[in-house]
Order: structure tokens, then sequence, then C-alpha cells
């Protein structure tokens, strides 16, 4: 079984012991990071490697995005894309021993106002999903690959906790479902969460900081996801959300979520 799991951790130097907690607790084969906030240089690789996770990828920059993939298991190859046209360290991808493709996203959170006329880091949130479609798209018989991360965006009805209340608010507004669900449908991919859990269920992947008890009102948001290829759907053995984990000590806003794939 290959375990492969994501988290937003909002900022990996600050909550490197959370992580190392994490990986020691869990065993994950891989681990997707998405705001790491710091520069290549500053990434605690050697403290990682010390777990037993000598295969790392990664791309930050001071303070603000980052991805990395940490990983028991080699890399056959590490790639990146440019998202429109911007160095900002929103993607990392590698392939393992046995073909297998990861993509780690970390899409842009989009600012507060709903209107690519007024708001340009609303318009680079659009324009980055589009981006994803096409080059996907692209990609001809298009096997064996997963995409994860922070998409920032929750599509479904029950994937917040008000469909009603927060249908403008950015992350759930008609125009990012809709192309959420273009890039899902473009080439089929399957929800892996959504495999398991119906989708007249609540389910969550993020709680603001700003509750005062985000558990007691559970005003949570699903904006993180694991996407697979069709052909991977008969090894797609469980998937999770770690609920847990938003309750730690200084923790990130994101649970941790995990899928297990048969080898």
């Amino acid at each position: 079984m290959i375990s492969i799991a994501s988290w937003n951790i909002n900022s990996v130097r600050l909550r490197l012991d959370l992580l190392k907690n994490i990986l020691k607790k869990h065993q994950f084969d891989i681990i997707c990071l998405q705001e790491t906030k710091t520069q290549d240089q500053f990434f605690p690789a050697a403290e990682l490697k010390k777990l037993g996770y000598n295969h790392l990828s990664f791309r930050g920059e001071k303070s603000y995005n980052g991805v990395a993939i940490i990983s028991k298991l080699p890399f056959t190859n590490e790639f990146h894309w440019e998202m429109c046209d911007k160095n900002d360290k929103r993607h990392i991808a590698v392939t393992l021993e046995n073909n297998l493709t990861i993509h780690n996203f970390y899409i842009p959170a989009g600012g507060d106002e709903p209107d690519i006329k007024i708001n340009p880091k609303f318009a680079h949130k659009l324009d980055f999903v589009d981006e994803m479609t096409s080059r996907f798209a692209a990609e001809k018989n298009l096997q064996n690959t997963v995409i994860l991360g922070d998409f920032n965006i929750a599509p479904l009805e029950h994937d917040v906790w008000s469909h009603k209340q927060l249908l403008n608010v950015v992350s759930h507004t008609p125009i990012e479902v809709e192309k959420l669900t273009k890039l899902k449908t473009s080439k089929n991919w399957l929800d892996a969460h959504r495999h398991f859990v119906n989708e007249n269920e609540k389910l969550y992947s993020w709680w603001s900081y700003r509750a005062r008890d985000w558990a007691a009102s559970n005003r949570g948001r699903r904006l993180d996801h694991i996407w697979l290829t069709p052909d991977l759907k008969a090894k797609l053995q469980a998937a999770n959300i770690y609920k847990d984990t938003r309750g730690l000590e200084r923790p990130s806003d994101h649970a941790v979520l995990s899928i297990s794939l048969k080898p």
C-alpha cells in the first residue's frame, strides 16, 4: 500500500515539529505541502531525512506560497510548471519508480472580492484553474496520475457549512465552481474523498482562524483535494481527512488529508 498525504502547512519552519509528529504517527509514504513560506536554502530537509524521508523536491520563496513533496520513495523525475507566467512557486511534480506521477498545487486564494474587474487576485485564481485545465487537456492518454493540494475552492453544496451564505464568498462562488468542475470533467478525474463520502454529507478540510471555537461552530470548507485519473480507481483503498490535526497547538487552518493506493 502507498499512502499519499497533502497539507497546507502554513509555514514549514513554524510547524516543523507538528509535521515531524504527524509523520511519526501516520508514517505516510509521501506528504505534499503547500504554503511552505520559506526560501529553498532554509527548507528543513535534514530534519525530515532523519525520519526516513530521503527524497525531497521543493520550491519556495520568502514569506509566501511554496510547495514541497517529501517522500520515502525515490523519484525518477521532478518538474514544475510556471503557472500564469508568474514565478510564484505554486506547482511541483514528481514521478515515482512505479510511474505514478503526483502533481502538487497551491491554487491562489483569490482575495476577498469575487470580481475580476476590481480584484486582480481573483482574476489570477480563475486564470490559474483555466491553465491547469488546458495543460492537462494537452496530455494525451493521461494515466497513473494524482493531482492534489490546496485548491482553495469548495465545489459542492456540502463542501461548505452554508451553501446559500457562501455563494458570494470567494472559494464557493458559481464561477469558481464552474472552472473547477470543468477541470474535473476534462479528464474525468476521480475525487478521492467524495468517492467514499456521499455528496449529500458535509465534508470539510479547512476551518477559519477567526472562529473563537472552530470545532464547536464547525463552519468549515473543503478546500483541499486529492484527485486521481480514472485508471487508478481500482487501486484506491481509503481516503481520510484528519480533523484532529486542525486542533493541534499552533495549527494550520487546514487539516491533513490522505489516500491509500494499492501498489
